[in-house]
């Protein structure tokens, strides 16, 4: 028997159950004429008559009869699979594999991911952090999140935040024997933590708003990292200045252990975004993911700014 004769099989089936071609007909959106050619087929394929049909009328034979007994069962276990399926479907659970920014990954997803496993605990989030953009279908992510400009043109992207504040930081202790810096040219005079991609590359230059206008400053220091919460260790440590997240800050400007400088010309940044493939049914994982994250930042709104942080 050979695979396609499985639906002549399953339309058998529903004529037995309803012992009516009109019903079956009804249940699979198909025509009369179009059921009795399917069983038809079936018989003439079987060598042996299944149904004793009359204008009036439909019975099953005794083949017909042994046929359905030993189907039941079978399409049964199959349905039952189809059901489970659609169920799990439904239901966050298995591995949701995440590409990151650095600081995507600390201001989008650390603030959520313990109400995320705990609320769903059948999900395995698994997260991989990086500076750089991937294909994140080739490398086998669910989603990428990250700056507006690493969204793919045939993916979809979800905005996750609003604008970014930036903060520029420095430890109480370090700015004990310095005068912290009023305007930003009196950057010149401070080790300024660097930040680069790649370890060949150019460092990042520090960008800054005032009075409608924009001004990008190459500075100088004795630290580089590639992550922005590396450079607000480095200056937690006293080891210089800072231009980081506002949210990496937060926590440390708090406790007094930094203090911040040049607010009124720090810029906000573009929302992170997460991305994934459209042509896809989205895991319910994810679903759940996206939801979550969205929920406490609805709200938000801005419109979206130069990310000092992005190549080039």
């Amino acid at each position: 028997m050979r695979r396609g004769a499985l639906p002549d099989l399953n339309t058998f089936l529903l004529v037995a159950e309803h012992l009516s071609f009109r019903a079956a007909a009804e249940r699979l959106e198909l025509t009369a004429p179009a059921i009795s050619h399917s069983i038809r087929q079936l018989e003439t394929r079987l060598g042996v008559r299944l149904l004793n049909r009359t204008t009036r009328s439909v019975s099953l034979t005794d083949a017909g009869l042994l046929l359905v007994d030993r189907l039941r069962p079978v399409f049964d276990q199959i349905s039952g699979a189809i059901e489970e399926l659609s169920e799990e479907r439904k239901r966050p659970a298995g591995r949701l594999r995440i590409w990151a920014s650095p600081t995507a990954a600390a201001i989008v997803v650390m603030p959520i991911w313990q109400r995320y496993l705990s609320t769903y605990p059948e999900v395995e989030l698994d997260l991989w952090v990086d500076v750089g953009r991937s294909d994140i279908v080739a490398s086998g992510f669910d989603a990428g999140i990250g700056p507006k400009d690493w969204v793919p043109s045939d993916m979809i992207g979800v905005r996750l935040t609003g604008p970014i504040k930036i903060a520029v930081v420095g430890a109480p202790g370090y700015f004990a024997g310095r005068r912290p810096p009023r305007t930003i040219d009196d950057l010149a005079s401070h080790s300024c933590i660097q930040y680069r991609f790649t370890p060949d590359g150019p460092a990042v230059p520090w960008t800054f708003e005032r009075n409608g206008k924009t001004r990008r400053m190459s500075l100088t220091g004795g630290v580089t990292v590639n992550v922005p919460d590396l450079a607000v260790r480095a200056a937690v440590d006293g080891l210089g200045v800072a231009y980081t997240v506002e949210t990496l800050a937060a926590p440390f400007l708090r406790r007094g252990q930094l203090v911040r400088v040049l607010e009124s010309c720090s810029p906000s940044v573009e929302p992170f975004f997460l991305f994934y493939p459209g042509h896809r049914q989205v895991p319910a994982a994810l679903r759940a993911f996206i939801d979550m994250i969205r929920a406490p930042a609805s709200a938000q709104g801005g419109r979206s700014l130069k990310n000092p942080f992005a190549k080039g």
